[in-house]
């Protein structure tokens, strides 16, 4: 692919910084939410703030993680930051996988029971272990998610350590 031109990087840089605010701003709502649902007084309260968070996901979080990505991979591929040359371009790549990876295997599964057992128990919910583990799995893992959000886009403001120092091949 042939480089992108200082006109094409800054937009498509400004579409990525886009999704990373989406992102990012839609998991510490989530987070919020998640904090006020501990207190929930109503059956229809619980139900509807976990139905609020599982749309945010799913409509947000979801689409802008994957827009990151994308722009991400396409800014790699059409600068000279490139995929490995940079210490904090892989350690950006390693963070958003492991963000993507926790959130697809352990986030989303847990808001998903916490929303159906709320649905179906209402404020029961709150004795149910299993909803208790996945409401805590919620408010502790978009805690985590923003957290880690915030370093990564850190690290894309300051780029700490700087270039890989690779080998070069001498032919004799």
């Amino acid at each position: 692919m042939p480089k992108l031109s200082i006109f094409q990087k800054n937009w498509l840089l400004s579409v990525h910084v886009s999704f990373a605010a989406l992102w990012t701003g839609t998991v510490l709502s989530m987070f919020v939410l998640s904090l006020k649902n501990t207190g929930s007084t109503s059956a229809e309260e619980l139900k509807a703030i976990n139905s609020v968070i599982n749309v945010l996901d799913d409509w947000i979080v979801i689409p802008s993680a994957i827009g990151s990505v994308v722009t991400a991979t396409f800014l790699c591929w059409g600068t000279n930051y490139g995929f490995t040359k940079f210490y904090w371009v892989i350690t950006k790549w390693i963070l958003t996988t492991g963000l993507i990876v926790f959130g697809t295997f352990w986030l989303f599964p847990w808001g998903n029971t916490a929303e159906k057992l709320s649905e179906l128990e209402g404020l029961q919910a709150f004795g149910n272990p299993v909803y208790e583990f996945d409401a805590k799995g919620v408010l502790l893992g978009t805690a985590i998610q923003v957290i880690f959000l915030l370093i990564i886009i850190a690290i894309s403001v300051i780029k700490p350590w700087g270039r890989r120092i690779t080998k070069v091949k001498t032919e004799d």
